[in-house]
């Protein structure tokens, strides 16, 4: 297990022959999604926790028909990041869930970051889904009494604005059931994204906005909210708002929306944002 203090640094696959980008054609609009995918589970009434409980460990068929479900509620996306994804296991006919759905929602860039290994059983992941090629990578172990939470840090660059090197970071996580272990690792992502100017920090927080840790984070980091407020899980009666999608205030948010379909226990969030003046994303 690599140490927090470090990071992987590395590439994300591209896939050859990808379609071009799907989504809208203005250049200085990003659109983004966080999902909490339940590695393809789809438990979306609360009897399914235990009617469907045995597919987080065995295989069922009816998870291709989940995750292609879920490469249309995302293919209209720039960058999508999911969580609780599978590496690739038993349970997922040793399929990585993250390439598949790059490959059937032709993202023509994705990563995959394994956290939790047990055995030949399960691979927890967190996944990234990019229609931008970013230029780098960071695979960050997060602190906690518990190992197997990590957070993806991908950075990719923009044109315009008269400034070679400008970028956007974009931070995925899923964070902690604990208190006390999501303020670590808050405290964590804080300290990787100070000197960012251009950040989001989405995925599954396992805490509301409202939250001591959330509050904490959002006054450290003046990254602001761009659902607030709206309730992700359950999905099939939304009473918490857990998954966000947090951004520098020079992004200015011009949609923010939670989706309905449910295919998960949680519930996606899209966000389409507006670039700083003159600063537009690269063409492919």
């Amino acid at each position: 297990m690599r140490d927090t203090a470090r990071a992987a640094r590395t590439t994300a696959h591209a896939l050859e022959g990808a379609a071009p980008p799907r989504p809208a054609p203005d250049p200085g609009r990003l659109r983004l999604l966080t999902f909490n995918i339940q590695a393809a589970v789809a438990s979306t009434r609360p009897h399914h926790y235990l009617t469907r409980g045995w597919k987080h460990v065995l295989p069922h068929p009816s998870s291709f028909e989940n995750l292609d479900r879920i490469a249309r509620l995302v293919a209209d996306h720039h960058i999508v990041g999911v969580q609780e994804a599978d590496a690739g296991s038993l349970r997922s006919y040793f399929v990585n869930q993250v390439e598949y759905l790059a490959r059937r929602a032709q993202f023509p860039y994705w990563h995959c970051q394994t956290n939790r290994r047990l055995g030949r059983i399960a691979r927890h992941s967190n996944g990234l889904l990019a229609r931008l090629r970013p230029a780098a990578v960071e695979d960050h172990r997060l602190p906690g009494p518990i190992p197997g939470r990590g957070a993806l840090l991908a950075r990719f660059p923009l044109e315009g604005g008269g400034r070679a090197g400008e970028e956007l970071a974009v931070m995925l996580v899923h964070l902690a059931l604990g208190r006390r272990a999501r303020a670590r690792q808050l405290a964590f992502v804080a300290e990787r994204i100070a000197a960012l100017p251009l950040v989001v920090v989405m995925g599954d927080f396992n805490c509301r906005s409202r939250s001591r840790e959330m509050r904490a984070f959002l006054a450290r980091t003046g990254l602001v909210e761009s659902a607030p407020g709206q309730p992700t899980f359950p999905s099939w009666q939304p009473q918490r708002g857990i998954d966000h999608v947090l951004v520098s205030p020079a992004l200015r948010v011009e949609r923010a929306r939670v989706l309905i379909p449910a295919v998960s226990d949680h519930l996606p969030v899209s966000v389409e944002l507006r670039l700083p003046e003159g600063l537009r994303r690269p063409e492919g």
